[in-house]
């Protein structure tokens, strides 16, 4: 029996209509709608297609979204300027600057540049801390995607044996966090998870792999994650954006791997679709943060 769907796009547009409700009650009492601002140096044409996908996204639920589009050849001393005066405009609740950078620019100054209320990713040293100790100001977009992902199928995540294939600071690391943590009134996203922490240079991948209830692959490897390595109805999370032929997007888990699991996420079309959301929601606390 193929594996259950584990549908971002649908989940997406739900999430997105109760977003969109907070706003209009908030509007309502007179406050002012909530304001994203990105950032893009340079014509990155995936970046300037995520960029588009993330304005798209605001204009739908009524957050004001502005961009910055600025030449391949900006400093790092203009860019931060820049992030200055957005960091003391009351009109911005949320900055976003577009990854990746020319290489002119050092990506850990911009992260630290971008003021902690204003920091939707989650990304500066300081939220990444809070979120480590416990006390989060924001989740990371795409960690809290997957967790939504999962939750709101009805999965259970307590107790569970879960195995988070990929390190990286932007969803591996956090994703763990997460899933390992007590929830508390402060901390109410924990999962009270076993986490393990596999990647490409793990010892028998595949027997890790085997062991989990919960298998989430964030390696950026295609076809990393092969049906032998799943155990029978594990529900598999793919967050894998990889190129793949004729352009189209393919993720770290092998099609095979449908016939194996209990539930699958597919790509496109499962987690890049909740990323985009939890941005949203992320700008919707902040503006509560910031205003009120």
């Amino acid at each position: 029996m193929p594996a259950r769907r584990l549908d971002g796009k649908a989940l997406a547009a739900e999430m997105r209509t109760e977003i969109a409700a907070a706003i209009a009650a908030r509007t309502a009492l007179g406050k002012r709608p909530p304001g994203l601002t990105v950032v893009l140096v340079g014509d990155n044409p995936a970046s300037h297609s995520y960029v588009r996908n993330k304005q798209k996204a605001c204009t739908e639920v009524g957050i004001r979204s502005t961009l910055h589009h600025l030449p391949t050849d900006t400093s790092e001393a203009e860019l931060l300027s820049l992030l200055a005066s957005l960091n003391a405009d009351p009109s911005v609740h949320g900055i976003l600057v577009q990854l990746p950078l020319p290489p002119q620019i050092r990506e850990d100054a911009v992260i630290e540049a971008v003021g902690t209320l204003k920091d939707v990713d989650c990304f500066h040293p300081e939220n990444v801390g809070r979120l480590a100790a416990g006390i989060p100001r924001y989740y990371p977009c795409t960690p809290y995607g997957v967790i939504h992902l999962i939750r709101r199928n009805g999965i259970e995540l307590a107790g569970k044996d879960v195995v988070v294939v990929g390190r990286s600071n932007i969803v591996g690391k956090p994703l763990a966090l997460m899933l390992m943590q007590k929830p508390t009134k402060q901390n109410p996203t924990g999962c009270d998870a076993t986490v393990t922490v596999a990647h490409t240079r793990t010892p028998d991948l595949a027997g890790v792999c085997r062991r989990a209830d919960v298998l989430i692959a964030a390696a950026g490897k295609t076809g990393l994650i092969t049906a032998d390595m799943v155990k029978p109805g594990a529900v598999v999370v793919d967050v894998g954006t990889n190129p793949g032929p004729n352009g189209k997007l393919v993720g770290d888990v092998e099609p095979g791997v449908e016939d194996v699991a209990g539930w699958l996420s597919p790509v496109p079309g499962g987690v890049g679709p909740m990323t985009i959301t939890l941005l949203l929601d992320n700008t919707v606390r902040a503006a509560e943060l910031i205003d009120g």
